[in-house]
């Protein structure tokens, strides 16, 4: 029996909807708690989430470096890849609200995340306003 275009829509996004919670309930734990939900674990889940989260990174590197030739039509990409940079930006500011001052190379990234990017971000859709890019009024985009 095929399902409906409207069916099939929906279940999708049940399916999403349920996926969601895995990444929100662990990154949220995460922020929260920091590295202490991972002090009992073995040494090779703390490796496993270390490369898990640089995996992350490195996608969001990419996903920068790809906008670049066209710069000025990839505002919403920019935007979204941003709003990752900032999320987790802030919450590396908890971490150091918590926990203390971290070492040069992570208050060399909550720089990164807090400042440079958001200005990037600005000047991007600056950029984007004077070639007449065709303007994208969303956040993530479409």
């Amino acid at each position: 029996m095929a399902l409906t275009t409207a069916t099939e829509r929906r279940l999708l996004q049940v399916a999403v909807g349920l996926a969601c919670l895995v990444p929100l309930l662990a990154g949220g734990i995460g922020v929260l708690r920091g590295a202490a939900f991972l002090r009992a674990a073995p040494l090779v889940d703390l490796d496993s989430h270390v490369r898990y989260l640089s995996g992350l990174l490195l996608a969001i590197g990419v996903g920068f470096a790809a906008s670049i030739p066209a710069i000025e039509q990839h505002g919403a990409r920019m935007r979204t890849l941003g709003l990752l940079v900032v999320t987790g930006g802030l919450a590396r500011l908890l971490s150091l609200y918590h926990d203390g001052l971290p070492s040069a190379g992570h208050r060399f990234g909550l720089v990164m995340e807090l400042i440079i990017v958001p200005a990037l971000l600005l000047w991007q859709a600056r950029v984007a306003q004077r070639v007449g890019a065709a303007p994208s009024t969303t956040i993530v985009g479409r």
